[in-house]
């Protein structure tokens, strides 16, 4: 890790022995293997680190978390939270690993160094049993969440580019 800022942070959150909750890690994991990210991007497998992933959000000034979201929805069914409903999302249902990612928000703003923008992008699991198998709504749900990722990262003003 260096101390140069990073403009946009594409995190994947997840336990990928966990079945669906893989889904975000998956997620990135397909980004790296198909995109290539311009200056300024990262695009990082945050796993289940909670804590020891706030330096990167430090550095970051915009960050997408790829994730599992516990939603009032079908499985491999797409959520899209942004600002302030990431941290209410973290903070009461997201995921199995949620304490991590609501102590990481908590602590960027705690320490001042919040990103300026953070959307949340994810699909809503079948399972969670342990596996390191997506469920097949979720497979599914899998190459239109890297889409939405992707198109996120051009809204922000950092496209990706599909590698040759």
């Amino acid at each position: 890790m260096t101390d140069e800022r990073i403009g946009l942070l594409v995190l994947g959150l997840g336990n990928t022995i966990c079945g669906d909750d893989g889904v975000g890690v998956a997620a990135v994991e397909a980004i790296g293997r198909g995109w290539e990210a311009p200056e300024g991007v990262r695009v990082l497998d945050g796993g289940t680190l909670g804590l020891s992933l706030l330096p990167w959000l430090q550095m970051a000034d915009r960050v997408i978390l790829v994730d599992a979201i516990a939603a009032d929805a079908p499985p491999g069914s797409h959520v899209r939270l942004d600002g302030q409903d990431v941290a209410h999302a973290a903070a009461h249902r997201l995921s199995v690993h949620q304490v991590g990612v609501a102590d990481l928000l908590d602590g960027a703003r705690l320490v001042g160094d919040a990103p300026e923008q953070i959307v949340l992008l994810g699909v809503v699991p079948e399972s969670m049993e342990l596996t390191t198998d997506l469920s097949e709504p979720v497979a599914r749900a899998l190459p239109e969440l890297v889409e939405r990722v992707v198109r996120t990262g051009a809204e922000l003003g950092f496209p990706l580019r599909r590698c040759a």
